[in-house]
C-alpha cells in the first residue's frame, strides 16, 4: 500500500496481515481522493476505524492541517506508528486507541487542543457491523456524536464506506451529499445537518487521551 499524491506521494505505507483490518484499494482511494481533496485541504480530519491509517495519511500528504486516527485494535495501531514515523508527520497526528462504539471523539490531553472538533470524517466500520446500524444501536449513536457541535464543525463533511447492497439507518444528523460506487462499496459523501436533533448521551463514559504524545491511548 502506498500513498498515491501529494507531499508524500509513493511512500510506502505498512498494512495489516490477515482481517485485522479492511485495506481500501489504491483505484478505490484514487478516485475518492479526486473528488474529495477540495474539502480536506488546511482541514482537520478524523480516521475513524482508521486501521493502520492508510487514508488519514493520504489526506495528510494531500493537505489537511491535521488528522486524528481513532483505532482499537493494537496490532493495527502498532502499524499505524510506524508509518507515522516513517513518514514524520508526528505534529500533524493524533493516535487515539479507543472503542469507537463508546468513544466521545473529543481527545483531551497536551496535544488534542487544534486537532478538533473536526472538518471532515472518514467512518469505516468493519462491514459486518453496517447492517446492524440502526437507530438507536450503538454504531447509529457513534454516528451521530459525531455530529455534535464540539465534535464536528458546521458544514462537515462525513465519508462512510459500507457494503454496496447493506441496509442500515443514517442518523438525521448527517444527508448523503453524494456517492461513490465500486468494488462492490460505496462511498457516501455527507454533510452535516445544522439544526438536528442532539444526541442524548449524558451516561456514555468520557473518553480521555490520557497522554501528551503520540501514544497507544486507552479509554479512561
Amino acid at each position: 500500500m502506498r500513498i498515491i499524491a501529494g507531499k508524500y506521494r509513493r511512500r510506502l505505507l505498512q498494512s495489516s496481515p490477515g482481517e485485522t483490518t479492511r485495506p481500501i484499494t489504491s483505484r478505490v482511494k484514487e478516485s475518492l481522493f479526486e473528488n474529495i481533496s477540495n474539502r480536506l485541504v488546511g482541514k482537520r480530519v478524523a480516521d475513524v476505524f482508521a486501521g493502520t491509517g492508510t487514508i488519514g495519511l493520504e489526506a495528510i500528504s494531500r493537505g489537511a492541517q491535521s488528522v486524528t486516527f481513532i483505532e482499537k485494535d493494537k496490532i493495527a495501531l502498532q502499524l499505524l506508528k510506524e508509518n507515522i514515523a516513517s513518514l514524520k508527520c508526528e505534529e500533524e497526528t493524533l493516535v487515539w486507541r479507543a472503542d469507537i462504539l463508546r468513544c466521545s471523539f473529543r481527545p483531551k490531553g497536551k496535544r488534542a487542543p487544534g486537532f478538533a472538533p473536526f472538518d471532515a470524517i472518514f467512518f469505516d466500520p468493519p462491514y459486518k457491523m453496517v447492517p446492524g446500524m440502526k437507530q438507536g444501536s450503538p454504531l447509529w449513536l457513534a454516528l451521530a456524536r459525531l455530529a455534535r457541535p464540539d465534535v464536528s464543525t458546521p458544514g462537515a463533511t462525513m465519508i462512510l464506506r459500507v457494503p454496496e447492497h447493506a441496509k442500515y439507518d443514517l442518523p438525521s444528523q448527517w444527508a448523503v451529499d453524494w456517492t461513490l460506487g465500486m468494488s462492490n462499496m460505496k462511498i457516501h459523501i455527507c454533510n452535516r445537518v445544522e439544526n438536528a436533533p442532539a444526541v442524548d448521551d449524558a451516561e456514555l463514559p468520557e473518553d480521555t487521551l490520557a497522554g501528551d504524545d503520540v501514544a497507544d491511548q486507552s479509554d479512561e
